[in-house]
């Protein structure tokens, strides 16, 4: 099965051999004049110095593997994979990883005006036009997209770069619209820590066990006050965190072979084939089975993956 977290990890490992501070790899996968899409591989870890960097364009930046904590005007957060990072051209920002080593991200760079373009068509209002929110959390409403760029990198599925990137754009705006402001405060720094190594278990093994009441003992915490330091941090609950996680291994296993859709399901850590299927589509917005067609068929014709539904 393809590995959104390989690179990651022989970048993590190779950074050690060498004993070489933390830094990011930029692989720019496409650019056009008022537009990029860059695959960033990060491997900075506790010991080093928090990054401080501006946004010169609009940034959007999804992410694929690891976690990292965000500061910018708009508040502040822990970003885990399947989040959205959101800057404002000309906004400083601060990322962090205090918690633990790394993360890869798919970050999206637009110029302010073809930004403001986007915006307007979708129907945004003036003051909409600025994220105020520093991050989105992992959304059902992402995760067509999400999923259309991780089969994409990990499983080389064709797509159109310039269109996702505008599409990117368009569902930040309107997401954040829709939104509450943010104004939750962030946990405490030991619960904040333990939200971040329950994060990264459930990425590194979605079809484990990760019950509320495990995570919260593992913690050292109530199953309320863990429950709340987690969406306060994340902005999604561990449970829906552990289902989109698996439902993304299911995705990625079925763009990549030809294994039965009930062993897909129950590698990924579902029991029961039925709640796979319903889980699948309700987030996806087709059935395994035509969502592996779907892909097979652009791959024969060189077709690009179509945009996921409203």
């Amino acid at each position: 099965m393809p590995d959104l977290h390989a690179e990651l990890a022989l970048a993590l490992a190779r950074r050690a051999e060498r004993g070489e501070p933390g830094g990011t790899r930029d692989r720019v996968l496409a650019r056009g004049a008022e537009w990029s899409v860059t695959d960033v591989v990060c491997t900075s870890g506790p010991g080093d110095r928090p990054f401080e960097e501006r946004h010169e364009r609009v940034g959007i930046a999804l992410v694929l593997a690891g976690s990292f904590r965000y500061r910018s005007a708009s508040g502040r957060g822990l970003l885990a994979p399947g989040g959205v990072l959101l800057g404002n051209a000309g906004q400083c920002y601060e990322c962090g990883h205090e918690h633990a080593a790394g993360d890869r991200c798919l970050a999206f760079q637009l110029a302010p005006e073809l930004f403001e373009r986007v915006a307007s068509e979708v129907g945004a209002r003036a003051s909409e036009r600025r994220f105020r929110l520093p991050h989105l959390p992992p959304l059902r409403a992402l995760a067509p997209l999400a999923m259309r760029c991780a089969t994409a990198l990990a499983a080389g599925a064709p797509i159109d770069w310039e269109a996702t990137a505008l599409e990117v754009a368009a569902r930040a705006v309107t997401l954040t619209a829709g939104l509450p402001d943010g104004g939750r405060r962030p946990p405490p720094p030991g619960l904040e820590a333990a939200v971040a190594r329950a994060v990264r278990r459930i990425e590194r093994e979605p079809e484990g066990e990760h019950t509320l009441a495990g995570l919260a003992a593992a913690a050292g915490a109530s199953r309320y006050h863990f429950l709340r330091a987690f969406e306060r941090a994340t902005g999604t609950t561990p449970h829906q965190l552990v289902l989109r996680a698996r439902l993304r291994s299911a995705a990625l296993a079925l763009a990549a072979g030809r294994a039965r859709v009930l062993d897909v399901a129950y590698d990924a850590g579902f029991g029961d084939l039925s709640n796979f299927n319903r889980a699948f589509r309700a987030e996806l917005g087709a059935s395994p089975t035509a969502f592996r067609r779907a892909l097979a068929a652009q791959r024969e014709t060189g077709g690009t993956i179509p945009s996921s539904r409203a």
